[in-house]
């Protein structure tokens, strides 16, 4: 990634050179492209009204603003305590991307992120290039179902990421992502940090096992069963020990 920093009134935006030309606060807005579309997903997880497609000429993007989540998002939504500028949510998510992009593992291409600042708080946005053809692994087994190799490839997939050390805050159906291949893909890094071999590797499984229970709880005739989940565990150890 060719880094670069542009001050703005209240805040600054990273980006890549290479990728975006020049930015501008209006570049985080409606007006400065030629098509806007919210994202929408079947799981009721998916598109919290946070995250928008964006198109201009040929060019697609992923524009992400960042919202809490839980019991904490009743009181405040998109604020955040300052706690400096390397520590706001877009710049640490555009540069582990531009890490992780450079070991070779399927993460989205980091285009540019912003944070403004009002006193002790800032809110922040994320913009990435659009993956063609992804979409979330909700959707994939609501429109059909997976065989035992689908699952055991998902498994080696998620085993990677692992294996480079890459921890993911929110590892779920909406951010586990599946091209035109059934290849994987992983969104939105917020809080994901590069950590050595622990605990929170399984916890992590452990996480996204939850997910998938309650996408079938939420929609039964999903095309899912614990069955698949084994597969997919003998996926991800079969990958772990030809590591």
């Amino acid at each position: 990634m060719r880094e670069a920093r542009e001050k703005t009134g209240y805040g600054a935006i990273l980006y890549d050179a290479d990728v975006l030309a020049q930015v501008s606060d209006a570049t985080f807005s409606a007006a400065a492209w030629d098509a806007v579309i919210p994202v929408t997903g079947t799981f009721k997880s998916a598109g919290r009204g946070n995250t928008l497609f964006l198109r201009k000429g040929e060019s697609e993007f992923v524009l992400r603003r960042y919202l809490r989540g839980g019991l904490v998002s009743r009181l405040v939504r998109q604020h955040y305590f300052w706690l400096g500028e390397n520590a706001s949510r877009g710049f640490a998510e555009l540069r582990l991307l531009a890490k992780l992009r450079a070991q070779g593992l399927s993460v989205p291409l980091p285009a540019a992120a912003r944070y403004i600042r009002r006193g002790p708080f800032y809110t922040a946005d994320i913009i990435t290039v659009r993956i063609p053809g992804i979409r979330s692994l909700s959707d994939r087994l609501t429109a059909a179902e997976a065989d035992t190799h689908f699952w055991q490839k998902l498994g080696a997939g998620i085993c990677r990421f692992h294996q480079a050390g890459v921890f993911h805050a929110d590892l779920n159906v909406s951010n586990v992502q599946l091209d035109d291949g059934d290849a994987l893909w992983l969104l939105d890094f917020d809080r994901g940090r590069l950590l050595p071999p622990g605990p929170w590797q399984q916890r992590n499984l452990a996480r996204f096992h939850r997910s998938l229970r309650r996408l079938r709880q939420f929609n039964p005739a999903i095309y899912y069963t614990e069955k698949d989940w084994n597969q997919f565990l003998k996926g991800y150890f079969d990958a772990s020990r030809s590591a």
